[in-house]
């Protein structure tokens, strides 16, 4: 094996695993922490993703999860490990983004490491330090009301520092115009200066390459999937890695077809108004009602079974920020997010039992949710089908294609032409 990565959550995690496909990495996608009787099946790989659930989780815990998994993927013969977080640096100021980088600086005992969220084919880019949502800094985007991580300060050597003991840095646009050398330059003043972390400022995809090739022969990255673009290339170079084909489509198993979305984002609620739209058949889910009792993964079940064979299906729980912080103060946060989560999983598991294999699925908390309650243990990356997102299909259980989208990503008609690709 040749890199470890880590990330935080589960769509996250597919997200570098295919900007690693499409770099010819043979790659596999982990759920949850591995064992270390998985390190000989896992070094047959040129790339391992494994796929925490730590982003919100005690920080304690997160940086067990982290080390545990970091413990294997150096077992098992990868030269680098990266850690992986969200291009919208999903993390408040208790969050682990610090925390756990620090942890991992620790663990493999070097001075420094970059952090770099960046990826501009998807609109997020970082200029002196500051993260833009497409044109808006980040606390003046969607992100500022999201539900678990709203993010207020669009400065990330700020936000970082509040979460790190040591020092945080900068390298900036600058020198990151200036190419690879001028870049490991700055890496290295920055380790020789005493930064333990520094944010790497990226406005384009040349930026993601150049900071890429400046990373060759770090043990630690920190980032999010763009910056992973640079990184199969040093390994080419190095003569370690023969290239993989890149998938155009996808073989998937035969069975019926539904989309479940959990993600409150803009995003994702345009992509249900535009499905909607387009004449798929949809049921909103209450969560009023599911804390109720009054609505249940039975009857989501069974409305999906009464829906088109031939055609997806929709279930969604995606609501107005407005909407969804008054379903929070009535029932507070972890219990609304908790409950629908538990519904959406459920009703995953019921709908396996009836013949659905085709499964899309939006919003990390709710893939996550998702993927283990159907106790998926790996995954196999097929085609992409917008930046960030592929197809994937279940390994090591009965075959099941499943696309995990963040909620964030995604062009208005993602439910629709995903299905193109599969044959």
């Amino acid at each position: 094996m040749l890199l470890g990565a880590i990330a935080d959550d589960l769509t996250g995690a597919t997200d570098l695993a295919l900007m690693l496909v499409r770099g010819g990495m043979r790659t596999i996608q982990v759920i949850g922490v591995p064992v270390s009787g998985d390190a000989e099946k896992l070094s047959e790989y040129d790339a391992v993703v494994v796929a925490l659930k730590s982003r919100t989780i005690a920080a304690d815990e997160a940086i067990r999860q982290t080390l545990a998994s970091a413990d294997v993927l150096r077992e098992a013969g990868a030269h680098q490990l990266f850690f992986k977080y969200c291009s919208t640096f999903d993390s408040t100021d208790k969050g682990n983004i610090g925390p756990v980088s620090e942890a991992l600086l620790d663990f493999l005992k070097v001075p420094l490491t970059l952090a770099c969220p960046a990826f501009p084919a998807n609109g997020r880019s970082v200029y002196q330090g500051y993260l833009f949502v497409g044109d808006k800094l980040l606390n003046e985007s969607s992100m500022r009301n999201h539900p678990l991580t709203p993010m207020h300060d669009a400065n990330l050597v700020r936000v970082l520092q509040r979460q790190s003991e040591g020092e945080v840095g900068l390298i900036s646009h600058s020198i990151v115009d200036s190419g690879p050398a001028a870049i490991r330059e700055a890496l290295e003043h920055a380790a020789k200066s005493g930064r333990r972390q520094v944010i790497v400022d990226a406005i384009s995809e040349r930026h993601l390459v150049d900071i890429g090739r400046a990373a060759d022969g770090m043990p630690l990255i920190t980032g999010g999937s763009g910056i992973a673009m640079g990184l199969p290339t040093n390994f080419i170079r190095a003569g370690q890695l023969i290239p993989a084909d890149v998938p155009e489509m996808m073989e998937a198993p035969e069975g019926r077809q539904v989309i479940l979305a959990g993600s409150c984002s803009e995003a994702t609620r345009g992509q249900i108004a535009h499905a909607i739209d387009a004449g798929i058949p949809a049921c909103e889910i209450d969560a009023d009602m599911v804390i109720a009792g009054e609505q249940t993964a039975t009857e989501l079940c069974d409305w999906a079974l009464g829906q088109d064979k031939e055609r997806p299906c929709l279930i969604y729980s995606s609501a107005d920020p407005k909407i969804v912080a008054a379903i929070q103060q009535r029932h507070g946060i972890e219990k609304a997010g908790t409950a629908i989560e538990r519904l959406m999983s459920e009703a995953a598991r019921l709908l396996v039992a009836k013949g659905f294999t085709r499964f899309l699925i939006a919003g990390g908390e709710t893939s996550g949710a998702v993927v283990n309650g159907l106790g998926v243990p790996a995954l196999e990356i097929g085609p992409e089908i917008d930046p960030g997102v592929p197809w994937t299909r279940s390994i090591g259980m009965r075959r099941l294609a499943l696309a995990l989208k963040s909620g964030n990503f995604g062009a208005p008609d993602f439910f629709i032409k995903a299905w193109g690709m599969l044959s």
